[in-house]
């Protein structure tokens, strides 16, 4: 299966190339930057590296640049996508275990799952309250949705093709609710989703939304959940639950 790796990116030039030494080597057959109009030095640390990278003439948003990393690992004729920030939050380390539930057909999309313990997401430097808000949807969305996840909010996954040939990613927001929209889809169309646990860092460098935009977020999940449950139930149709026409 030809693998892609793909990173949204901005402003990430001091943590990028620690992002890429931490991945282990025959991980990737490709490795694609999408950088979304960085004011710093991602774009020339990345072409250093050697890594494929598009850039984005303007800013467009977090869920705008995954599109693009999509769009490009499928024409690029990916089997096998994965998804990870190169901000150095999460260990890349794990990614060929991600991968090998999908390759082994156990799985058809893999998240990392930071919180193993409490104790453990906190002393990494988890704040207090996306703790309490990532346990709240997370408890929230398997009980709606019927899945048994460790977290729903998580910046590292791999998926199959056959996941972004039939979830509709393109209608969904270019936010951060992005990451939201695409898992409820996912789950909405049946594909089998897993997790493994994944070390997780907050530090000064790590990209990370501040209350404001975290609440934001929160909101526009569950008006997502919402959707969601309107869309099943018959009385609205929602373009985020019609497959797409390949």
């Amino acid at each position: 299966m030809k693998t892609i790796i793909v990173m949204p990116a901005y402003n990430a030039e001091k943590t990028l190339e620690m992002t890429l030494r931490e991945i282990p080597p025959g991980t990737a057959d490709e490795i694609l930057l999408v950088d979304d109009c960085s004011t710093d030095g991602t774009v020339e640390i990345a072409k250093k590296l050697g890594l494929r990278t598009i850039t984005h003439e303007k800013n467009m948003g977090y869920g705008a640049n995954q599109k693009t990393c999509y769009r490009e690992a499928l024409k690029s004729g990916a089997d096998l996508i994965v998804m990870i920030h190169p901000d150095y939050q999460y260990d890349p380390k794990i990614i060929s275990h991600m991968t090998a539930f999908i390759k082994e057909d156990i799985c058809d999309f893999v998240l990392g799952n930071r919180i193993r313990t409490r104790k453990e997401a906190i002393s990494n430097g988890m704040p207090l309250y996306k703790y309490l808000s990532n346990r709240f949807l997370t408890i929230l969305e398997n009980l709606i949705l019927g899945q048994n996840l460790g977290e729903w909010h998580s910046g590292l996954r791999a998926y199959s093709r056959k996941v972004l040939d039939t979830v509709p990613w393109e209608n969904n927001s270019n936010d951060f609710v992005f990451d939201q929209q695409f898992l409820i889809e996912a789950a909405y169309f049946g594909f089998r989703i897993g997790d493994v646990p994944v070390p997780a860092k907050y530090f000064a460098e790590a990209s990370s939304i501040n209350f404001i935009r975290s609440s934001k977020y929160g909101v526009e999940t569950l008006f997502t959940i919402m959707k969601y449950l309107f869309h099943k139930s018959g009385i609205i149709k929602c373009k985020l639950f019609s497959p797409k026409h390949i």
